[in-house]
């Protein structure tokens, strides 16, 4: 028997299916004939209201069969199950790479096609991915709406919450694949392989010599532009380095923080208090290439080396 085919004039698509040209004829018309009697939402399709509903009444009769997570739409346990199997049906054709969503599969063509839809209406910015355009907009608005439950703290982002959380439950993540060393923040992780593979990524300008670390970079920079942005509000003194200003403070207030455990003594500076240890253990790190003398103290070893490197003048 042949085939009944029902001819849609508004994109000439056919098909078998007597119920399908009034579904399609929905997407044209824009007409949503099928509304949900709890909050009179409308949908163009019966089987999308029907979806709808178990947001209501909380049913979700799509299960995983791995990990029994369950659904209130079978399309979302389909894609959910891409996680077990690992299957990546949407490839992009200019790079070949491979997502298990449609959706980050569009995402990522705007690499390619430097499109950017969603634009911030404060400052005409614009971003490939809504969610980025969302977040962006806290800044002008101020808002952080996600707050941690023990201290109150509030974020723009969700993710900085969930950084500062463990700093409450001690929670290391990242671990170093090297040395087992574990951090609470991927970006302590990276810097702290470099140690091992020694890249310093961060080069200066100006003498060329290179960091593991921006913000040891932007510090480095104020030698050659003698910027010091940290004032001492006592007496104007500024410095290059926050920690520089904290141990001049100490100049005012008289604190020594710092004490040693042998002898009780106490310091401004934590590195002070290192040398002073070593009096204790007798230690010697700073030792002299030309002529093997040993000292504890960095300053004491510089003025050594004048011995070897001065030039020395006489006069008839």
């Amino acid at each position: 028997m042949e085939d009944k085919l029902f001819k849609r004039g508004a994109c000439d698509q056919d098909s078998s299916k007597s119920s399908a040209p009034m579904k399609h004829k929905c997407i044209h018309t824009m007409e949503k004939p099928f509304m949900c009697e709890v909050c009179e939402k409308s949908f163009s399709r019966s089987s999308h209201l029907h979806a709808h509903r178990y947001i209501h009444t909380g049913e979700r009769p799509f299960k995983c069969k791995v990990c029994d997570k369950s659904f209130a739409v079978s399309t979302t346990l389909l894609t959910h199950q891409r996680i077990h199997t690992g299957d990546k049906p949407f490839r992009c054709e200019v790079c070949e790479m491979a997502f298990s969503h449609s959706s980050d599969l569009l995402i990522h063509q705007r690499i390619h096609t430097g499109e950017k839809p969603f634009r911030c209406e404060v400052c005409d910015r614009a971003f490939t991915h809504s969610s980025t355009l969302v977040k962006h907009r806290r800044i002008h608005t101020g808002e952080k709406p996600f707050t941690c439950e023990v201290c109150d703290k509030s974020f723009s982002v969700s993710s900085h919450l969930r950084r500062h959380q463990r700093l409450h439950t001690g929670e290391k993540p990242f671990m170093c694949k090297m040395c087992n060393k574990s951090f609470s923040q991927s970006s302590h992780l990276q810097l702290h392989q470099r140690s091992h593979t020694g890249e310093k990524p961060f080069r200066c300008e100006v003498c060329k010599k290179s960091f593991s670390n921006s913000t040891h970079l932007r510090v480095h920079q104020r030698i050659h532009t003698g910027e010091k942005p940290f004032t001492c509000e006592a007496c104007d003194k500024s410095f290059a380095r926050p920690s520089h200003l904290l141990d001049h403070q100490r100049s005012h207030t008289g604190e020594k923080p710092f004490t040693c455990g042998l002898c009780d003594k106490s310091f401004s500076r934590s590195s002070t208090l290192l040398n002073h240890q070593r009096i204790h253990t007798g230690e010697k790190p700073f030792t002299c290439e030309v002529c093997d003398k040993s000292f504890s103290d960095s300053s004491n070893f510089r003025v050594h080396q004048r011995i070897h490197t001065e030039v020395k003048v006489f006069t008839c």
